[in-house]
């Protein structure tokens, strides 16, 4: 028997031993994959399955018993700026990204570290992203760990050691912005990879390579570009057909960046893909005579294996307000007028839910999931209604805002209720179109102008005048309408996870990670994590037990500036399960001076300062005093001393290494006192009498 025994112990690793690791990462591939989609016991790819639903079969835990749920363990992930990615596991192996696409490999057997890999990107260059230096996380195959990386590399890591296999950089030049902070996907062998930088004057596209050697296997543009070249391929030469040329959209790169959702029916051969929005926004600038700017804000369909054009269904036509069709996208199968059909679930930043037949990108739905300004409806050809004042050259509430009505944050549909849980939200935005925009010109109140935007609008000085919100919507994507809602304190709450077990869980702004009954949205449990949450979680089987992750890191483009806690703790993975009793990590009290007060300055270099400080600071440091601050500070709540020697800090200063832009040849000296009189004269105005 003790020969038996060693025998035994010789073939079968111990669990979380590298030969263990190598075994379960080894065997992800399309097969296993589709097997696990039956019964979910392992969560393989970024949205669970191929068609993303983030719908888990396990029912161990359910509505009956969600009450008994307690901690197994936390994990620090070292961070402190945005945490977005999903937990990806397979038999207890872990893998999650952090800020600056940071890899750890986790034991989820006992939250210990196995390995981690740091890319060691320039952190000087966090400018080169408009909303974060976050990353959304891997794709596991075949043993091997991809990550995109934030300068924009594509990284594929030894699955038992985090040592580098391959590395290829995805970039088409460096003049341009571009950043990932998307989760690569995995599909016949072939890493898919796309890019963001719209905001910067990019022209979009993604990218397949072969995942054992990374040689590249196929690349497809979003939009054209110059028309005086050969066009890629037929697609682009039809997109020209609907841009003007005269607005030069090629210079400005045009945008449709694909930095989010990729998806893939392996039936059908197809890969999808939401594309971005235009570049600058304001479609005056971009194309002067009109027309619908393909592909920006669209779905489209590419055969996988050459990545050729198959269809597209365009959300948005000639978009003019940063509507990215970027957000998670949703594969399934419904019955819709007594009929199945296959069908893509989708609510991008616009407002309005859409269900598009996925064999052939024809129109069957679209209702707005939130109010909405900028259209009435959609007719039965699928094009939006546009209102009268959709395209104004007034001042006015974009609604929804630039922020979207729906962000990356990871939606779910849940078959057996047969409803999508969907992150909804408004941020109010007041803007008015640029008239005097020019590409690439840094000009003082032009948005962000010193660090690169090109978006064609301003700020208007007036103050938005519908309200901001944050909820958790349950919409029937069937009969287009909302069962159910819970509103939250604040905009910009994390992705959604639903489970067999009548579950949805959810991270809140306000730092809460709750769970609902699927069914009714009543609220079953929560916990406190110490910050805001903006992922969304996971659900896995180790050794016959279930458990559920959620990695927590407040952050993104609303959480730089703003938050809805008093707690800034750093980036945690939480690891939760029936009876759990682990103590959690102690949450950090958010660090503030109190209203700034004492930094001397001339009342006459406020108007000045506004303009530079619109240029340079406001998107992440917001507004001085009248913002909370996010994972970065704001600047109406630092020291005297910091805003005195303000010089120190924007010319080669000590915040590089955490993000911050150096501001040599962008600012001049000269405009330091302007600076200070803004900001000190903005906290003055608003302090109490």
């Amino acid at each position: 028997m003790a020969l038996s025994l060693g025998v035994a112990s010789a073939q079968t690793p111990a669990k979380g031993s590298p030969d263990h690791v190598k075994a379960v990462t080894s065997a992800v591939d399309g097969a296993m994959i589709r097997a696990n989609t039956a019964m979910s016991n392992d969560w393989p790819t970024i949205g669970l399955d191929y068609a993303e639903t983030r719908f888990s079969k396990l029912s161990q835990i359910t509505a009956d018993n969600v009450g008994k749920l307690g901690l197994v363990w936390s994990y620090p992930l070292e961070s402190s700026r945005g945490v977005e990615a999903t937990p990806v596991v397979v038999d207890g192996i872990m893998y999650v990204t952090a800020s600056w696409s940071v890899v750890h490999a986790i034991d989820a057997r006992s939250g210990k570290r196995l390995w981690s890999y740091d890319p060691k990107v320039d952190k000087e260059k966090g400018y080169k992203g408009c909303c974060d230096v976050v990353n959304r996380g891997v794709a596991l195959w075949k043993g091997k760990v991809f990550v995109g990386v934030y300068d924009g590399r594509l990284v594929a890591l030894d699955a038992v050691t985090g040592k580098v296999a391959w590395e290829k950089d995805t970039l088409i030049d460096q003049v341009h912005s571009y950043t990932i902070t998307g989760a690569p996907r995995v599909f016949n062998g072939k890493v898919i990879i796309g890019n963001g930088g719209a905001e910067y004057g990019a022209r979009g596209y993604i990218t397949a390579y072969d995942a054992e050697t990374g040689n590249q296997a196929w690349r497809w543009f979003t939009v054209p570009g110059d028309p005086s070249k050969p066009f890629e391929d037929d697609s682009m030469a039809a997109a020209a057909k609907t841009w003007d040329p005269s607005g030069k959209y090629w210079v400005n790169g045009g945008g449709g960046t694909v930095w989010d959702t990729i998806t893939f029916d392996p039936d059908l051969n197809m890969v999808y893909v939401g594309t971005g929005n235009g570049s600058p926004w304001a479609r005056n600038a971009r194309s002067p005579a009109g027309g619908d700017n393909l592909y920006l804000a669209s779905l489209v369909a590419l055969n996988a294996d050459t990545g050729k054009y198959i269809w597209h269904y365009q959300e948005t036509p000639g978009d003019n307000w940063d509507y990215t069709s970027t957000q998670p996208m949703i594969l399934a199968d419904i019955n819709i007028n007594g009929a199945p059909r296959k069908v893509i679930l989708h609510a991008p930043k616009n407002g309005f839910f859409f269900v598009i037949d996925r064999t052939n990108g024809k129109f069957i739905s679209a209702k707005n999931f939130v109010d909405v300004n900028w259209a009435t409806g959609y007719d039965e050809n699928g094009r939006p209604m546009e209102t009268a004042d959709a395209r104004t050259d007034k001042p006015y509430d974009m609604i929804p805002g630039p922020y979207g009505a729906h962000n990356w944050h990871p939606m779910s549909f849940n078959p057996q209720t047969g409803l999508v849980y969907l992150p909804a939200q408004n941020v109010p935005v007041r803007v008015v179109e640029d008239k005097k925009w020019a590409h690439n010109e840094n000009a003082p109140g032009k948005p962000h102008g010193g660090l690169g935007w090109n978006i064609g609008y301003n700020f208007d000085a007036d103050p938005p005048q519908n309200k901001p919100f944050g909820r958790l919507l349950a919409w029937d994507p069937v009969k287009q309408k909302e069962a159910w809602r819970v509103e939250y304190v604040a905009p910009w709450n994390g992705g959604t996870l639903t489970t067999a077990g009548n579950l949805v869980f959810q991270g809140s702004a306000d730092g809460r990670f709750i769970a609902y009954n699927a069914t009714t949205g009543e609220k079953l449990w929560e916990k406190p994590v110490g910050s805001g949450v903006v992922a969304a979680a996971s659900t896995f089987m180790i050794d016959g037990k279930q458990y559920v992750s959620i990695a927590v890191g407040w952050g993104g483009v609303y959480g730089i500036m703003q938050r809805a806690t008093e707690t800034q703790s750093p980036g945690t993975v939480y690891t939760f399960a029936i009876d759990g009793n682990a103590a959690p990590p102690a949450f950090v009290k958010y660090q503030t001076e109190g209203l700034l007060a004492g930094v001397p300055y001339d009342p006459k270099h406020v108007g000045e300062g506004t303009v530079l400080y619109l240029s340079n600071c406001v998107l992440c440091h917001g507004v001085p005093g009248v913002d909370k601050g996010g994972n970065v500070r704001n600047l109406g709540y630092v020291s005297k001393d910091v805003i005195t020697n303000l010089k120190d800090f924007v010319f080669k200063g000590p915040m590089r290494d955490q993000g911050m832009p150096d501001f040599t040849g962008k600012l001049k000296e000269e405009d330091i006192p302007k600076l200070q009189a803004f900001i000190q004269g903005t906290a003055d105005a608003i302090r109490p009498k």
